[in-house]
């Protein structure tokens, strides 16, 4: 049964003006509902595959947790923010669909554990349990494409709801697994590893906490700024160009996405994916292959911020030398504490329900990208903690 609550982030208004402008408008920010919980799925150990080799099944990991609850929330025709980490993603949602995005991930992990080996650990906290901790959650809606819209999220509710579900002693939440069947449909792997655009020579995945929670919107609004400078518009240090995409066929990656999707390999389905993938070829020079390239470009999620900011950008590494001064600058001035990852290629997993106007791309910089640049971070904050 659907309540007016369950329709809190969907209700709230999408603002396009610039980034920088609306971080440091507070009013603009809604409290997030108490009754919503936080989910998060995060790989263990993530870094360690990561540096094995496993990148991209991380990456699809990460992914398949996204789709899985995107599909319930679509069935339930309940919009809810997400936001992806690379190697694991966050979700706010509403008490109407908690249960079964538990059952679902609590499965999907099971069939990860199976069949690669790797632990998608699932936690949940109520918001409300975050604001009695004395946390914060504000969040609204942006907007700086025509048909994308992103939630932004302040506060350091996010990291501690974080830091409890990936904490040693965290109980895992007692959900029934018996979940029937994961919904994946949608979730594609179909694009191999892109190159910078033209006139870019690198891909920079780059993480930014602020120092102090107070000072949070302001120092947030300062880097995106920077980046704004040195980069140029969002649409110009877009690490994804179409130019650039290059169509995989190979059956072993379309096993591997299979695998992910539903747990084994069936040589009939493979067999018509492959033949679906052939004639990807024909439709993406087609009118509406190639309208559905430009908004693919547009709807590559490559700006995430959850209480952080992460992202993922191409540019030369002029630019990123220029960028370090300034971010260093901010840091030395103890506002802000970054990581970033410099990589030769970005890497997209996807999730198209419509060819038409309803997928979204998820883009981490190669190798690993986010995984890396956060355990630099992890060291930084480490480091900071010490010297105190």
């Amino acid at each position: 049964m659907q309540n007016s609550e369950d329709h809190f982030y969907s209700n709230l208004p999408i603002y396009k003006m610039p980034l920088h402008q609306l971080l440091i408008k507070n009013q603009l920010f809604e409290k997030v509902v108490a009754s919503w919980c936080v989910i998060i799925t995060d790989i263990k150990h993530s870094t360690v595959a990561v540096n094995s080799g496993q990148h991209e099944n991380v990456n699809l990991i990460a992914t398949g947790s996204i789709v899985a609850v995107l599909n319930i929330a679509f069935k339930a025709n309940i919009s809810v923010p997400f936001f992806f980490g690379g190697d694991g993603a966050t979700f706010i949602v509403p008490p109407s669909i908690v249960d079964d995005v538990m059952k679902s991930l609590l499965k999907y992990r099971d069939n990860t554990l199976q069949n690669f080996n790797l632990d998608l650990r699932t936690g949940i906290m109520p918001v409300e349990e975050i604001y009695k901790q004395g946390y914060r959650l504000n969040i609204c809606r942006f907007s700086s494409a025509e048909t994308f819209s992103i939630p932004i999220v302040l506060g350091d509710g996010l990291a501690y709801a974080e830091q409890i579900i990936k904490g040693e002693n965290y109980l895992l939440g007692g959900h029934d697994t018996a979940s029937d069947e994961i919904d994946l449909s949608g979730m594609q792997c179909r694009w191999d590893k892109i190159e910078p655009p033209e006139n870019s020579d690198e891909v920079v995945t780059l993480i930014v906490i602020a120092s102090e929670i107070e000072q949070q919107a302001i120092a947030f609004s300062k880097v995106i700024h920077h980046l704004d400078k040195i980069y140029g518009t969002p649409e110009k240090r877009q690490p994804i160009s179409v130019s650039k995409l290059i169509f995989k066929t190979s059956f072993n990656s379309l096993g591997k996405e299979m695998k992910h999707r539903i747990g084994k390999i069936r040589l009939f389905e493979l067999f018509k994916s492959w033949l679906i993938n052939i004639y990807g070829y024909i439709y993406f020079r087609t009118e509406r292959g190639k309208k559905y390239l430009k908004q693919l470009v547009e709807m590559s999620d490559t700006l995430v911020i959850d209480g952080r900011i992460n992202t993922v950008i191409t540019g030369t590494a002029q630019q990123r030398l220029i960028l370090q001064k300034e971010l260093n600058q901010l840091e030395k001035n103890n506002e802000i504490l970054y990581a970033l990852y410099v990589s030769g290629e970005s890497i997209m997993s996807c999730y198209v329900r419509d060819l038409e106007d309803d997928h979204i791309h998820f883009v981490d910089g190669a190798d690993g990208g986010y995984t890396q640049a956060a355990g630099i971070l992890k060291q930084k904050m480490r480091d900071k903690l010490n010297a105190k």
